[in-house]
């Protein structure tokens, strides 16, 4: 059988966790980024903090950082990591009615921490979302990828 170039597969074809055991703990670092349109009565709810659910970018914000703490549980194959920093910033594009959500996520460890990054994003802009949606089910969350990583043995990436 043929060796896949997945690594969450066996030579069998069967998942399983990586074994990250002989790989060097280094500083690693990684960006990811995405964004939610919405309709511009909405926007302008969470621009004022008027949004009946209150602080809309505050509480998405702190649901960005326990989504990073706990990719682990959300994601099957992921290693629970020791994150050392996790930071979250949005953005409010009155242009096209959106929010922009950019986590960073950093470890010491033996493998990277992309997932936690993108589950950042992901369950900030699910947040928005959640505290929005009696305004504005149409809501559209797009764009969420990474934006850069580093550190490990593959070095840096940027998108």
């Amino acid at each position: 059988m043929t060796v896949s170039p997945l690594t969450h597969f066996d030579a069998q074809g069967q998942a399983h966790m990586v074994d990250v055991a002989a790989k060097a703990e280094t500083h690693r670092v990684a960006r990811a980024s995405g964004r939610i349109r919405m309709q511009p009565a909405t926007f302008a709810l969470i621009a004022g903090g008027t949004a009946k659910k209150g602080d809309v970018i505050g509480v998405a914000r702190i649901a960005a950082i326990q989504g990073a703490k706990r990719t682990a549980e959300l994601i099957p194959l992921c290693h629970p990591l020791p994150i050392t920093r996790v930071a979250v910033e949005f953005e409010l594009d009155a242009t096209s009615s959106s929010v922009v959500c950019t986590a960073q996520v950093e470890t010491l460890g033996r493998t990277g921490v992309e997932m936690e990054a993108l589950t950042a994003v992901q369950v900030g802009l699910l947040t928005v979302y959640d505290m929005c949606k009696a305004a504005d089910r149409g809501m559209v969350m797009t764009d969420i990828r990474v934006l850069e990583k580093k550190g490990g043995k593959s070095g840096e990436w940027k998108a």
